[in-house]
């Protein structure tokens, strides 16, 4: 649905309150079509991104599982390197704007 609304179920450490508030605020959201709601609908807003992050809240802390808690370095590193294999380093991606820019027969 979103891709900014990260796993936070089953890392070691736990998933701060901040890290859920976050996750429900981009929710909130993608669901609204408002990055910023207007003045007029600010407290309907809030109050989602409130009871969205109180049943995040109550989902991540209540979930049992017999799986290893997962480690929040090396998922970060996977996802890195999913993206690089996606969309290339940097750096290829650099060289490939600069081949672009510079070839008059796109």
């Amino acid at each position: 649905m979103c891709r900014n609304i990260k796993t936070l179920a089953n890392f070691q450490p736990p998933a701060t309150d901040d890290e859920i508030r976050a996750s429900a605020l981009q929710f909130v959201r993608k669901l609204s079509g408002a990055t910023r709601p207007s003045r007029v609908n600010e407290t309907v807003f809030q109050r989602a991104v409130d009871e969205v992050t109180a049943a995040a809240h109550r989902l991540i802390h209540g979930l049992e599982t017999t799986a290893p808690p997962r480690d929040r370095d090396e998922e970060r590193r996977k996802a890195h390197e999913r993206a690089i294999k996606r969309f290339g380093s940097p750096a290829e991606r650099e060289s490939e704007g600069l081949r672009r820019d510079h070839n008059p027969i796109q």
